[in-house]
């Protein structure tokens, strides 16, 4: 049949063809944000003038016509004109009930002398009944003008009836009162726990500070929070995180009823923030856990549940972190390792069988050398192509060391503030030579590796534009040092922007769903009052945070939550 018999057979039967049917135009928008610029972290259009929201995800980034396109009567528009929009910040390695805690307790942070450590502990003993155990956080030796470890004598003398424990800075050592000491029953005659050391007098009494394993000595007669204080902390904290423009956090060392309170909140509507928990490495905690098997984006993508949190070594600022060589300031002292190679070994080998990432605290050269070492044993008897392994902090390195980062797989999650208060005193514990392998981004990156960035907090401010400003200037507030401390190291605005954005979001398997304003992704983004892409560095630190939101919903606006 020739194709005009077809034509005129087919309009006989079924008469003219109408008219083409029309594609259903998508619902409108929930919000629409116009701003000054937009900084999506997505390399395919890294800046943008407008976005649109809808059902909590991203659903389109260009210009205002087309945002506006989508406009329907009850969309929401803010016109930002003047304000910066940047995803939602994340904080790579941080302490979410560690910080509601330290909302409640005795601030220590930023004391210039141990006298004015004693006047606040003091302080607060009066406030409370007599025989109650004061807390405290913070405090920071090198800040002091005597250096060295304090003694408990001058705080046990101020408050003699109440037993106290004062958690330095880094969380891995603690000051206690002669009265802690007796409730514990540390004498003389204690002996170092493994992994950790009493600090003592030439008498051999204990001074009062407990390094790391020791710690435990203390902790485990203090009377354990009751479940609602737990929870009043870490409301607080979700409160205090949301105010600085984050809307995710990778949790290190939680523990099973905090992430009970966890899943309370967010079944609640209550939990704002996207939490990827690193579960505490007890061998109770993690039978628990690996029988549930791996959990990602519960509740509306606020609880990720599927890494597992150790810890190699201890800290620089305690002399703790496990060096190769002796410190440069204490010969003889080597640092501690805390937990044995053979361990973070097999539990990193059983993390790989049920599908868990490990995540190791590293600070010193041996610490990381022996975590590489035992993360490379792991992957020869159980290979996983995309394991996503990581250190936290990976703070000292030695230069062998460096290139076995993209080798292995594995990611070093660091912490760029801990550099800037570090570079006062870091040299005297390293030494110039070792010191070139400290805090080394930009060797790092040259490998091939990301580098997600946070504070760890509440060891160092919450707020990310701290690590922000440190990342590209290797400075402090001040401007101090001029031209930053070993300023070959420091990244691009461009990297420092990505390092509390996708490429947490990829440390955490998250990259297909959040980490970029990127149509189909989570709505997560920040307004700030200044470009932080453009301002001078001496102002960075100026920018506020005028607006959070997560999946679309504001969780904290300048003025109305305060």
């Amino acid at each position: 049949m020739s194709r005009l018999a077809a034509w005129t057979l087919l309009f006989a039967v079924f008469g003219p063809p109408g008219p083409p049917a029309r594609a259903q135009a998508p619902p409108p928008a929930d919000l629409i944000a116009t701003a000054g610029k937009i900084y999506t972290a997505d390399a395919a259009r890294p800046v943008a003038s407008a976005l649109a929201v809808r059902g909590g995800r991203i659903a389109y980034v260009g210009n205002a016509r087309g945002a506006l396109a989508m406009r329907g009567p009850q969309t929401v528009v803010l016109d930002l004109a003047g304000r910066t929009i940047i995803p939602g910040m994340v904080d790579a390695h941080a302490h979410l009930a560690g910080l509601g805690t330290l909302l409640r307790t005795v601030e220590l942070v930023g004391t210039l002398s141990y006298e004015e450590v004693v006047t606040r502990v003091a302080a607060r003993a009066r406030e409370i009944r007599p025989g109650e155990w004061i807390r405290g956080r913070g405090w920071d030796q090198n800040d002091w003008p005597d250096t060295r470890f304090p003694t408990h004598e001058a705080l046990s003398r101020a408050v003699p009836s109440h037993p106290a424990i004062l958690t330095r800075v880094d969380g891995h050592a603690l000051l206690v009162n002669a009265r802690a000491l007796d409730l514990a029953g540390i004498t003389a005659a204690t002996p170092d726990p493994e992994g950790g050391r009493i600090v003592r007098h030439p008498d051999g009494s204990p001074t009062g500070v407990l390094v790391d394993a020791a710690q435990e000595l203390v902790r485990r007669v203090v009377p354990a929070p009751a479940r609602e204080e737990v929870r009043a902390a870490v409301l607080a904290a979700l409160a205090e995180a949301n105010r600085w423009g984050l809307t995710g956090i990778h949790d290190a060392g939680v523990d099973g009823g905090t992430i009970e309170i966890y899943v309370e909140l967010s079944r609640a509507g209550r939990f704002t923030l996207r939490d990827y928990v690193m579960i505490r490495s007890d061998s109770a905690t993690l039978r628990r856990f690996f029988e549930r098997g791996p959990q990602s984006a519960l509740y509306d993508g606020r609880l990720w549940i599927r890494a597992i949190k150790m810890a190699a070594d201890g800290a620089l600022g305690s002399r703790g972190a496990a060096l190769l060589e002796d410190y440069s300031d204490e010969p003889g002292n080597r640092g501690l390792v805390t937990t044995p190679q053979e361990r973070i070994e097999r539990v990193a080998a059983d993390a790989l069988r049920h599908g868990f990432q490990l995540n190791v605290h590293a600070i010193g050269d041996r610490g990381n050398r022996l975590t590489l070492d035992a993360f490379e044993a792991a992957l020869r008897r159980h290979p996983v192509a995309d394991h996503r392994f990581r250190i936290e902090h990976a703070q000292v390195l030695d230069r062998l060391d460096i290139p076995r980062f993209a080798e292995l797989g594995v990611i070093p999650s660091m912490q760029a503030s801990h550099q800037s208060s570090d570079m006062y005193w870091a040299v005297n514990r390293l030494g110039g030579t070792r010191s070139l392998g400290a805090y080394a981004w930009r060797s790092l990156l040259e490998t091939g590796v990301v580098i997600p960035n946070g504070s760890d907090f509440p060891v160092e401010s919450i707020n990310p534009l701290v690590s922000f400003h440190a990342a590209i200037t290797r400075q402090d507030a001040s401007g101090w040092p001029a031209g930053g401390w070993f300023p070959a190291q420091r990244m691009t605005r461009e990297e420092a922007l990505l390092g509390m954005t996708l490429w947490p979001a990829y440390a955490a398997f998250m990259e297909d769903v959040s980490g970029s304003l990127t149509p189909g992704k989570y709505a997560d983004f920040v307004v700030l009052d200044q470009d932080i892409m453009t301002v001078a560095p001496e102002r960075l630190l100026d920018t506020r945070v005028v607006l959070t939101v997560l999946g679309g919903e504001t969780i904290y606006e300048v003025g109305r939550n305060q």
